[in-house]
This record gives C-alpha cells, structure tokens and sequence, in this order.
C-alpha cells in the first residue's frame, strides 16, 4: 500500500492572509484609493517625523528674512526669517489631527444620533429639529460664534467644526434606516424578539457603513478646509501655532514682495484634499456604483 506524501498536501492559508490578499487585489483593482491612500500614509508619516527630522518651526531668525525659495531655504523664509519648509510640514500635523479627529466624532455622533431617529419616532422628531436648527445657520458663521465662546485652541476648533457637520451624518444615517427598516429580515428579527441595542448595532449598522465611510472622507476635507478658514481669519488655533491657515493669514501682508509665504501652505493644503476628495469618490464608486452611473 503506497504511502501518502504529505507534502503535497496544500494547507490552506490563514484567514488573516486571506483577507491580506484579497485586500491586495482590492487595491490592485483600484489605483485611485491605492494612490490616495499612500499620499495620505506620506502625509501621516511626515507630519509625525517633522519635529525630528526639521528646525523649531518658531525659531526666528531676523537676518534670513523674506528668502526666495533656493538651495538653503527650499521654500523660502517668512517675515521673522523662519523656514517655510519647516512650518509647512508642521501644519501637517494640524491639519490632519483636525481631519481624522472630527471624522470620528461626527461619525460617533451622527451615526448615534440617525440609528435612534431612524426607529424611535419620538426621539426623530425632536433631534430632527435639534439638526434641522443647526443646519439652518452656515457652519462658518457657527463654528466663528463657538470659537469665540470657547477661546482660541485645537481642542475648541475641533469642537466648533464638528458640531456643523454632525446633521448632515445624522441625515444620511436616518435615510437608510429608514429604508433598511422596511427589510423582511428586519421584522424577522423583530417578530424573534431581539432587543432594539442587539438589532441596530448587529442588523442595521453594518448595512449603514458604506456611505457613512464615504461621508467620513469629505467631513475630513472639509475639517481641514474650515480649520485653515477659521485660522484665516484669526478664529483658530493660535497665532504662534504652525498651521496652514495662519500661515496664509501672514502671507496675505506680504504677497506681492513674497508670494511663497502664502503658496507653498495654499498648495499643500489644495493637494491633500483633493487627495481625500478623490479617495471618498473613489470608493462612492465601489462602494455603490449605480449611485456613481446615475451621478456621470
């Protein structure tokens, strides 16, 4: 009787390498949410090395002021001769840390707020209105009105961003399971006597996820976009801090004699939203594309 060569035998692979390699052919099938990711993962990277890697983006130095753009100062320096370069890749670390730090509270909080008004009608039609009077004031105007109340930090400018976007999550939530609640499963689970935390958070959730991941990816732009407006105008993080929005609002006096100052921060806070932009269109189209036939 032959011997059975175990060798042959092919095991089967892990589940974890299974859903790494089917996350690899994922990516491979879409080179537009590749890309975006990695610019997303060099932005993270580099806003965490800069203060190890840069110059004190605060360190003044009168004698290099208002420097062209050379070998020595690859971006140029400011008004106080400190380094473009330096501040810019600091006002990285601002900006992201407001994006991803609103796009979880906003998620959280909206996700909350449309599961319960999708299947508590008592509930719905107070916190409707509740989102129905935010969303009547322009998100601009509030989180000006909030940063003045709270005071000038990143925590505040956090607070005053996500507050505005928080309706139009819950909205997007509340539509869905409104829709996800006329599903046969849905009165299956009912008529079995599931309890409502079990069935939303096990049935109706995860039916949700889609657009609320692509609603997250635009809440994170626009985070970034409201913070540089807020600190713009003087309404955001402090003055001293390196980020993009005070960068522009120093660059704007010295614009003709110095237009470095306000472009390379203007630039890099253009290119990392449209990144994001581009990712959450990206996995629109994935996620739901007759959403994405019907929008062409």
């Amino acid at each position: 009787m032959a011997m059975m060569d175990h060798s042959a035998v092919a095991m089967p692979p892990s589940p974890a390498l299974s859903r790494m390699i089917a996350g690899l052919r994922f990516l491979r099938r879409h080179p537009v949410i590749l890309f975006g990711l990695v610019v997303l993962l060099a932005s993270i990277v580099v806003a965490l090395a800069a203060p190890y890697l840069l110059p004190d983006p605060k360190a003044i130095n009168p004698i290099y002021r208002l420097r062209p753009p050379g070998e020595a100062f690859w971006f140029g320096t400011d008004h106080l001769g400190r380094s473009i370069l330096s501040r810019s890749l600091h006002g990285t670390r601002i900006s992201l840390a407001v994006g991803i730090m609103v796009a979880v509270a906003v998620t959280l909080a909206g996700v909350t707020v449309g599961l319960l008004s999708g299947f508590l009608r008592r509930f719905d039609s107070l916190m409707m209105r509740v989102m129905d009077g935010i969303m009547a004031i322009p998100g601009v105007l509030l989180a000006i009105a909030l940063m003045s109340l709270f005071g000038s930090s990143l925590q505040n400018v956090v607070i005053a961003i996500s507050i505005p976007e928080i309706p139009r999550m819950a909205r997007l939530v509340r539509s869905a399971v409104l829709s996800i609640r006329e599903q046969p499963y849905i009165d299956a689970a009912i008529t079995n006597g599931t309890r409502l935390p079990r069935l939303l958070f096990r049935h109706v959730l995860p039916n949700t996820m889609a657009p609320v991941l692509v609603q997250a990816t635009y809440v994170f732009a626009s985070a970034m976009i409201l913070e540089a407006v807020l600190s713009f105008l003087g309404a955001g993080t402090p003055p001293e801090v390196a980020s993009w929005g005070n960068m522009m609002a120093e660059g704007r006096q010295y614009l003709q004699r110095a237009p470095w100052m306000a472009a390379f921060p203007g630039v890099m806070l253009a290119f990392l939203v449209l990144t994001v932009n581009v990712v959450g269109d990206a996995m629109r189209d994935v996620l739901d594309p007759r959403l994405a036939g019907k929008l062409k």
